[in-house]
């Protein structure tokens, strides 16, 4: 027989007692291997059995349950800083975006918040997904941030107002030396004392009228970002007391109209010309029809009051009118000459600069950044020659009487009074709640 054969040859089967025997051993061996497999796994799985005495102890065996595979996070960044000199929309996000990509975004944008306009030392924001551009925040000022984010398609550009968390706090103080000191005394911001002379700057001026002794008291929203303090939102109410004499200011939107303060009568506090053109300074020559001119060396008029204030110091025009002059001459330096109305112009004398698109024509409003105080033409140091005339003749602006701005109108004036007592009532330290109940009785009247 063949060795293929004998590798292809079967037994026949047999039926005899000692095959069926065979056969029952084969089977019961692999039986008592799977029985004692179970048992193992078993005492693994549950632990041994108790100790019951003469039993032999099986040593526990420890298994590691296999590890837990979670979902990863995205790798998430945040790049801050604020925008340095020369740097633009290009530098910023060239990136992430190609050339063509930020040449599409800028025409876009420009009805937005043209990119033009960002301006160096303002904060900006880059957060990036696994190092994928994810959106670009830039405050544009305190109010407003531009922000381009990704979307499905093209990315999504928006200028939104920034959210505030705003807190109501009354502050108060004494001058001992002046308004800024007074404020920092307090641990408030120079901010507020800015706002503080804007409100009252119709009736004070903040640099010859202020004595120690005067005081002063707000209320103001506090604004915070992230649970950090982050300016001031509304002064809601403000007082101040002069000389012994009480100014109070209460704010207050009158319809369709732009907000502004009104005195608790319903007055505005508005005039048609401010006390001053700076806001905080020191008069260094007063308004003479005799006076020695310091670089001339000859006795002339001197129709001005004269601010000295450090270089760079902002002007603001004191009324709403149109620029009819501007330019540079030998002895009046950078000037700007405005007409308010038919009888009055004022002139605004050795700027060391103007401010951005200042020229003839322009009509300004009342308070507006014209230019910056310097020393041009003929001066001796940095300071603002300040002029005034009325129907071509000099006056003394210190000595025009002015009207107030319009009053709160009969339709609103009964909402601006219920306004007006609870804010009040805080700044006398009166009891709030007496106040609204007292008030919601005399609505309850008006109603009936």
């Amino acid at each position: 027989m063949s060795r293929q054969i004998k590798r292809d040859y079967q037994p026949p089967r047999t039926s005899s007692p000692n095959a069926r025997q065979c056969r029952s051993k084969r089977r019961f061996i692999p039986a008592v291997f799977l029985l004692l497999g179970l048992t193992v796994a078993g005492l693994i799985l549950f632990g041994a059995p108790p100790n019951t005495g003469s039993q032999a102890q099986i040593a526990p065996v420890e298994i590691s349950a296999p590890p837990v595979h979670l979902p990863v996070p995205p790798d998430r960044k945040e790049l801050a800083d604020v925008i340095k000199p020369g740097e633009t929309i290009s530098s910023l996000l060239g990136d992430y975006f190609s050339p063509q990509e930020i040449h599409e975004l800028n025409k876009r944008s420009k009805k937005v918040f043209p990119f033009t306009k960002i301006c160096a030392g303002q904060p900006y924001k880059i957060c990036l997904t696994d190092n994928q551009f994810e959106s670009f925040t830039y405050e544009i000022d305190d109010e407003k941030q531009l922000i381009i984010r990704s979307g499905d398609e093209l990315p999504i550009i928006e200028k939104v107002d920034i959210e505030y968390q705003l807190e109501q706090e009354l502050v108060r103080s004494t001058i001992e030396s002046s308004l800024f000191e007074a404020v920092a005394d307090i641990g408030e911001s120079s901010e507020l004392a800015i706002r503080l002379a804007d409100i009252f700057a119709w009736d004070i001026d903040f640099i010859r009228d202020i004595r120690v002794g005067d005081t002063f008291q707000a209320l103001v929203e506090k604004r915070y970002r992230e649970g950090n303090p982050a300016g001031y939102g509304k002064i809601l109410a403000a007082e101040f007391v002069n000389r012994g004499e009480t100014y109070r200011a209460i704010y207050f939107q009158d319809g369709g109209k732009s907000p502004s303060y009104y005195n608790p009568d319903g007055k505005s506090v508005r005039k048609a010309f401010l006390k001053a053109p700076l806001s905080f300074s020191r008069i260094s020559s007063g308004f003479s029809m005799k006076r020695f001119h310091p670089i001339t060396k000859t006795w002339k008029s001197h129709p001005a009051i004269d601010y000295a204030a450090p270089r760079g110091t902002p002007i603001k025009t004191i009324g709403d009118g149109t620029i009819t002059r501007i330019g540079y001459t030998r002895g009046n330096g950078n000037f700007i000459e405005i007409r308010h109305n038919n009888s009055y112009t004022t002139l605004y004398l050795h700027m060391s600069k103007f401010a951005r698109k200042m020229s003839k024509g322009k009509k300004v409003v009342q308070g507006q950044v014209i230019g910056y105080v310097g020393s041009t033409g003929l001066a001796t140091g940095p300071h603002l020659c300040f002029r005034m005339r009325k129907n071509g003749a000099p006056v003394n602006p210190y000595k025009v009487k002015v009207p107030a701005s319009k009053p709160v109108s009969q339709e609103n004036l009964a909402l601006f009074k219920a306004l007006v007592e609870p804010l009040v009532a805080q700044l006398e330290g009166r009891d709030i709640k007496q106040v609204a109940k007292a008030i919601s009785t005399d609505t309850a009247e008006l109603t009936q």
